[in-house]
């Protein structure tokens, strides 16, 4: 039986589509999009057992996925904002997932502080991609922090990454073409080896748009591109791809 969720005026359950998960956002706020759902299918090869944290989890989306899409027992998410922080809580309890997933209001810059170093398998994160004066800044200031490095900039989110992980623990990370040098560059000088790096496009005609990629620590030089990923078809639908993502047809 679906439990009963308070939840304020100005937010709304939406369904994932996916094994009857549902997610609990904001509606002036920002909403998760396709991204995240490709990062936790991208990362769903995790080992069961595997000790997983999730940082700048938002409303909790990729957690959440991950507990279906894999056999672990535990994940654990860190959000800064409060209200984004109550919204991943509620829609934990919303899927009854509470002794699956733990979740932490916190700044991601001070996790250092209160977890333990070498502490964890995995990473996964979908950090702020924007640089603080490039792109539109949003007057929301959910939207500005989830889309821009106000609270933390990709370097604070790969260097906790890489004071959490373990020797060979891996980070899985959703980010933009743009930034690859960048990220690279980060990954690197943080011990963090880039292994896997998937490249996602609208269409078979268009660019890349964003960026999976798989790095471990203290690993061998050793880069591999994935076969791209298309998210629709020239007729404007989902890919096949897509459509097992979403559990849609069989793989």
């Amino acid at each position: 039986m679906e439990k009963k969720i308070y939840i304020n005026e100005n937010e709304r359950i939406d369904d994932l589509q996916y094994k009857g998960l549902k997610i609990i956002q904001n509606k002036n706020g920002f909403c998760f999009g396709i991204d995240s759902i490709l990062l936790s299918d991208f990362a769903k090869e995790i080992k069961k057992g595997s000790s997983v944290i999730d940082l700048g989890m938002g409303t909790g989306i990729i957690s959440i996925l991950l507990s279906v899409k894999t056999k672990l027992s535990k994940i654990t998410g860190v959000e800064i904002q409060k209200q984004v922080y109550e919204m991943a809580e509620k829609s934990i309890k919303l899927n009854n997932l509470e002794n699956k997933i733990n979740i932490i209001n916190e700044d991601i810059k001070n996790i250092d502080k209160i977890l333990k170093k070498q502490s964890y398998d995995v990473v996964v994160t979908n950090p702020p991609y924007k640089k603080m004066g490039t792109g539109v800044i949003n007057k929301n200031i959910e939207k500005l922090i989830s889309r821009h490095e106000i609270k933390a900039d990709l370097e604070d989110f790969i260097k906790q990454s890489a004071y959490l992980l373990k020797d060979k623990g891996t980070i899985y990370m959703v980010h933009r073409p743009e930034r690859l040098i960048d990220i690279i560059i980060l990954l690197k000088k943080y011990n963090l080896e880039p292994k896997n790096i998937k490249c996602v496009h609208s269409n078979m005609n268009e660019k890349p748009n964003m960026l999976l990629i798989k790095a471990v620590k203290n690993a061998k030089s050793f880069l591999k591109f994935e076969k791209p990923l298309y998210i629709y078809t020239q007729t404007g639908e989902y890919t096949n791809d897509i459509l097992k993502i979403y559990d849609k047809i069989n793989n």
